[in-house]
């Protein structure tokens, strides 16, 4: 695809701040700096320069500070131009209206990273990086994001990817001589050359939970019986009143979402309605939202009144919770001796707190982090934010490799396997974004902001 345009667009948010930035990329970059600033030749390139932008009328539009980037080292590939101006919308607004009058277009959202991959800039594992970046709800999601950006997943589909090919050199050399067998030392090298391609691709299909983690944060469902404790908790989590407290029962009818930071991670916490036997329609409705919940929840806080006998749970509850998700909080530690937890809670993780005073809450959020690090046990490094391309994708490798062992191993012909390992260098392939297919490349980059 050749760019003709020159593409600008505000590469900062809308609204009042201390400065706003404006970015040109294109073949015209270079004639506007000159032309805008009044100068005489080429400012040196990636050097912050000050000057006063001066519109095509002639008018000194604002004071500002502005860089010029060679293509090929730019974002883009291209030679681009960032301005700096005041954070007033009005002024960032009249830039880019001159801009446009100094013939750019407007950029359609996402087309500057867009430029960059079909520029050889970046691969499409790193250009979906970059919007994984912006969108990090939690550190350690911009770490991982990070990794990406700066090519980590790339490169290792790229030696994934060269050694199926040396498999494939290697089985193809043998088509011609169909009278000819792989000699057994090296068939048993080119098998456990595609298992270890298949490890590594189930590895990150698995990783895709620890995605959903870093990229939308821990689902955290707080659920127990009415006056447990559960809104008091949420509060006591948040630092703040977010839900009303009362002594009456069931005074939570319908759930509430909010979210806070565990040591880099990021919780989604859902506060819900009492486990109990309705008295009203809004209530039922609301427990039925509860259990609902409990689907898609990733760990679970179960409030108990540590002054009552433990509740039964409902079946549907019961059966998602576990050892690994669940951490029981006896609340009202501060209300004497508790009662014994029931044998359906037994092998539960327990803390003791008191929502009233906070004693305890410091022992519940250091046990929600282990929960949630016991999840990410594998190194954080390695970790990829997997999306649901990427998961297509490596579904089709994943068989096309698992094809190819059948077919070995049941000595087919080598026409057989090769055609499955070339499937799964074009799965790869389109991982990476090594393929001409326009219509996917319109869908992925209209998700990015206008600007980036």
């Amino acid at each position: 695809m050749e760019n003709i345009d020159t593409i600008c667009a505000l590469g900062t948010p809308s609204g009042e701040s201390a400065i706003a930035v404006v970015r040109v990329s294109g073949e015209l970059s270079e004639k506007i700096a000159l032309e805008a600033f009044s100068l005489t030749k080429s400012p040196a390139p990636r050097r912050a320069c000050h000057g006063s932008y001066t519109s095509v009328s002639g008018e000194v539009l604002d004071d500002v500070v502005y860089i010029l980037f060679r293509g090929p080292k730019s974002y883009t590939g291209e030679d681009v131009l960032e301005i700096s101006c005041h954070g007033n919308p009005l002024i960032a607004t009249r830039i880019l209206e001159d801009l446009l009058a100094r013939g750019c277009r407007q950029s359609d959202p996402g087309e500057f990273t867009r430029r960059a991959f079909l520029n050889g800039r970046m691969d499409l594992t790193q250009a979906e990086a970059v919007m994984e970046l912006i969108q990090a709800r939690s550190d350690r999601a911009i770490r991982v994001a990070n990794n990406q950006l700066r090519g980590n997943f790339g490169r290792q589909l790229d030696q994934l990817k060269m050694r199926l090919l040396t498999t494939v050199a290697t089985v193809e050399a043998y088509i011609d001589f169909p009278d000819e067998d792989l000699p057994p030392e090296q068939k048993a090298a080119e098998l456990a050359a595609i298992r270890s391609v298949l490890a590594f691709c189930g590895r990150i299909i698995d990783s895709g939970k620890y995605a959903a983690f870093l990229r939308d944060g821990v689902k955290t469902l707080i659920l127990g019986e009415p006056n447990a404790g559960k809104s008091s908790l949420l509060n006591c989590l948040l630092g703040f009143e977010r839900a009303i407290v009362s002594d009456e029962p069931g005074t939570t009818r319908d759930f509430i979402r909010e979210r806070v930071m565990l040591d880099g991670h990021c919780l989604q916490l859902m506060d819900t309605a009492g486990l109990r036997e309705a008295t009203s329609g809004i209530e039922r409705e609301g427990i039925r939202k509860t259990v609902e919940l409990s689907e898609e929840a990733d760990l679970f806080l179960l409030v108990l009144d540590g002054t009552l006998p433990s509740p039964t749970l409902p079946p549907e509850v019961a059966e998602r919770i576990s050892s690994e998700n669940c951490i029981v909080v006896r609340n009202k530690s501060d209300l004497g001796d508790p009662l014994p937890l029931s044998d359906q809670l037994t092998g539960l993780e327990l803390v003791s707190l008191s929502a009233v005073s906070g004693d305890g809450l410091e022992d519940l959020k250091s046990s929600a982090v282990k929960m949630i690090d016991a999840h990410l046990a594998q190194d954080q490094d390695d970790l990829i934010l997997v999306n649901a391309r990427h998961s297509a994708a490596l579904q089709e490798l994943a068989d096309c490799l698992e094809a190819a062992i059948r077919n070995f191993e049941a000595d087919e012909p080598a026409e057989f396997v090769a055609s499955e390992l070339r499937g799964a260098v074009e799965a790869i392939g389109r991982i990476l974004g090594r393929i001409d297919n326009e219509d996917m490349l319109d869908i992925l980059f209209s998700s990015f902001c206008i600007g980036k």
